[in-house]
């Protein structure tokens, strides 16, 4: 395996992984108004003014609690490693994709940023609030920070997958008429859905009985969408205004897939089996990010007129990639510790004999 194969694998990785565990915090967030109390309950220790504000429409229990974000609270903010990751692993190893990459997309990459730092502030400060007017106000942040970012993740998957357009002078921009074009458009909406769903199989692995219930029903009817949603962007591709794919073959094989793990997390959440379901919505999440990279390659970022940037153009020199080996060396398996330790910490179903994260 040649230094280039080896470091676009890594990005391949790093993205996808980001996409398996930020999503999930998304779609938690997306979820929070609708699985925030359902075995809300007064804790012991809570005190004279805890639950200040909460009730109906606020998606809290009396206790000030929040089940469905109770359920991300210890992983949400070390999720976010694996894309300052990725961004390092673009910067350092592909050079001329970043610049192309990051001004052609501009606009959506502002957008998920601030969507970020909107929903961790929300998620930390809610819990601070005074008042069920502040409760609301912060509630609607949550949802607003995991759906914006969802959302334009999702089109800029539906961008890459169709192309970019490219002007004279070789570079790469989005317009208003790109970004709310109907793939782009019908790609962000099923990448919110199918983030939804993955979160609320996350949710209903995590939570006690009676959230984990609403969980599953919650959750297969936003997966059922999500696939429907997904046949309404091939139906796009077959008429010619949707993905432009240079494998088609490999293309197909990875949109099957996709639609099989939707498949098996709507039965498996049916069915109460919730690792399962989980495992399948994890494979329906990063599959997305395969598509790009085996449907489009040889190239990293496609033209929608043709062509595009190459991994042999985006690439940086071997002397760069050589030395950039102890950065995935070190810092990649350590990454994959945390993780693994932060799971094995906090396994096993939140719940009132777990003190409060926020």
């Amino acid at each position: 395996m040649s230094l280039e194969t080896l470091w676009l694998a890594l990005l391949g990785l790093l993205l996808a992984g980001y996409f398996v565990l930020g999503g999930y915090d998304y779609g938690a967030q997306m979820l929070s108004p609708f699985l925030g109390s359902a075995d809300a309950g007064p804790r012991p220790d809570a005190g004279p003014g805890a639950g200040a504000g909460a009730g109906p429409g606020t998606g809290t229990g009396p206790d000030g609690r929040n089940a469905a974000l109770d359920a991300i609270a210890p992983f949400f903010l070390g999720n976010e490693v694996w894309l300052v990751a990725f961004a390092g692993v673009m910067f350092g190893a592909f050079p001329h994709l970043e610049g192309s990459l990051l001004s052609g997309l501009y606009p959506l990459i502002v957008a998920i940023l601030a969507g970020l730092v909107l929903g961790n502030a929300a998620i930390q400060l809610r819990g601070r609030s005074r008042g069920p007017r502040a409760v609301k106000v912060w509630n609607a942040l949550v949802v607003l920070g995991g759906a914006l970012p969802a959302v334009c993740w999702g089109i800029v998957v539906g961008l890459l997958l169709h192309g970019v357009p490219r002007r004279a002078d070789g570079s790469f921009h989005v317009g208003a008429g790109e970004v709310f074009g109907p793939f782009a458009l019908t790609c962000g909406v099923a990448t919110a859905l199918l983030f939804a769903g993955h979160g609320a199989a996350f949710v209903a692995l995590r939570s006690e009985p009676g959230t984990a219930a609403a969980a599953r029903r919650l959750g297969g009817t936003l997966l059922a969408a999500a696939g429907a949603a997904g046949a309404l962007a091939l139906v796009l591709s077959l008429f010619g205004a949707g993905a432009s794919m240079t494998r088609t073959g490999t293309s197909a094989v990875l949109f099957a897939l996709v639609v099989a793990a939707l498949a098996a997390g709507w039965w498996f959440l049916g069915r109460g089996r919730d690792t399962l379901a989980f495992t399948a919505t994890c494979l329906a999440t990063a599959l997305p990010v395969l598509l790009i990279g085996a449907g489009q390659y040889p190239y990293l970022l496609s033209a929608s007129t043709g062509g595009g940037i190459t991994v042999d153009e985006a690439v940086a020199d071997g002397a760069t990639l050589k030395v950039l080996i102890g950065f995935g060396v070190v810092v990649v398996p350590l990454i994959l510790l945390y993780q693994g330790w932060s799971w094995w910490a906090f396994r096993g179903r939140t719940g009132r004999r777990h003190p409060s994260y926020f």
